[in-house]
């Protein structure tokens, strides 16, 4: 009998990656001639993104600089769950991103189905916030990682633990 192959699905953020790409964002917006005497800034509280800007299209030139710098460090970016720009002190607007960890039941329920929908023998549960994916043959393995790779989740996902 064969031995069964296995691997995660997850979804993880590398802090100290987006701790370097925010370091690298506020030396180049203290740099640019657009942003002189603004003031702009990107702060990271825990698992949220804080950006200020005088207004909201400086704000929209914040957030580019900004994903520029996480795809540089490879940090996935469909894992920004942005909120509304709010007003703050000073005449100066506000937006947070929160840094999405880990796979929520929505797209878990997604990919589940998308496994059991593929007529592959492979078996999928789910923990936490990562899925198991367990088959005997290592190509069904392969197929399922393919297929969700092509699926519209809204998180990145990384396979870990290919065994």
């Amino acid at each position: 009998m064969a031995k069964e192959s296995s691997f995660d699905i997850v979804s993880k953020v590398d802090m100290s990656e987006v701790s370097n790409a925010i370091q690298i964002a506020k030396k180049e917006i203290q740099n640019r001639y657009d942003f002189k005497g603004s003031k702009s800034d990107i702060t990271l509280d825990k698992e949220e993104l804080v950006l200020v800007s005088d207004d909201e299209y400086k704000l929209e030139q914040l957030k580019d600089v900004l994903i520029s710098k996480m795809i540089k460090r490879s940090i996935p970016i469909k894992n920004l769950d942005y909120s509304k720009v709010e007003g703050a002190s000073g005449g100066t607007v506000r937006q947070r991103a929160k840094l999405v960890q880990g796979i929520d039941k929505e797209n878990a329920k997604i990919i589940n189905m998308l496994i059991k929908n593929s007529g592959l023998k492979v078996k999928s549960q789910l923990q936490d916030d990562q899925i198991r994916v367990t088959a005997k043959s290592r190509d069904d393995l392969q197929q399922i990682i393919a297929a969700v790779r092509e699926s519209k989740i809204t998180v990145d996902v990384q396979f870990v633990n290919y065994r």
